[in-house]
């Protein structure tokens, strides 16, 4: 039987927050982002100081897990509570973004956050967005899609949702990063980034507005 789980999955800034959250109030079910998840373990980093550049990094973020509590809490704007304490826009800190991306790359945090993300699938249909959700976590998804769109764009909308004023050389800036981001996340050892085979793929590059793409994934959804 396959799992209660609507799986997006994509690379950085594709809309995959946005279209889950959307499409979780529509269908009037959880919504759970997984990268909040990594994001919520590289603020318990760097609340605990560790240094990425510390040889003995790993060792210590591992250390860390048996002490580390996340719950899902959809009324709070981070979605999570960590150790009894909401991060809110503290997950979203450039320096949790690097620390996120660090942490999942150890493959026992990924094998914490799995577990976790599978135990949150058991009592009823969730939407559940990533970078491995129809892939690793959930191969039995009842839905998969695979949103994306081009660097250039996604560069664009990223610097629009920061509020920031912003020219050529910024976006050929930012789309260079997002460019080197998914390619980090598409070579990555564990559970790399990649479209699976039966999942749908949604190109928002020509979408100007967040309800194309909820409208494009509504159309083979039935719930």
């Amino acid at each position: 039987m396959p799992s209660n789980v609507i799986a997006i999955d994509g690379p950085a800034a594709s809309g995959k927050s946005t279209l889950a959250r959307s499409l979780a109030q529509h269908l009037h079910i959880p919504y759970i982002s997984t990268g909040a998840m990594y994001r919520a373990v590289g603020w318990k980093a760097a609340k605990a100081n560790l240094d990425p550049n510390d040889p003995a990094f790993h060792e210590k973020v591992i250390a860390l897990l048996p002490h580390t509590k996340i719950e899902y809490c959809p009324e709070n704007s981070s979605g999570f509570k960590v150790d009894g304490v909401f991060p809110d826009a503290e997950l979203r800190t450039d320096q949790v973004s690097r620390l996120a991306s660090k942490v999942a790359t150890i493959p026992a945090v990924r094998h914490f956050l799995v577990a976790m993300q599978r135990k949150m699938a058991e009592h009823s249909m969730i939407v559940m967005e990533g970078r491995d959700i129809g892939t690793a976590v959930f191969p039995d998804a009842k839905y998969k899609f695979f949103l994306t769109a081009s660097p250039r764009i996604r560069a664009i909308r990223r610097l629009q949702q920061d509020g920031k004023t912003f020219d050529e050389a910024t976006i050929n800036s930012v789309a260079k990063d997002i460019e080197a981001r998914d390619h980090q996340d598409s070579t990555r050892e564990m559970s790399p980034l990649c479209q699976a085979k039966d999942a749908i793929l949604i190109d928002n590059s020509d979408f100007s507005e967040p309800h194309e793409t909820l409208d494009a994934i509504l159309k083979y959804i039935t719930i």
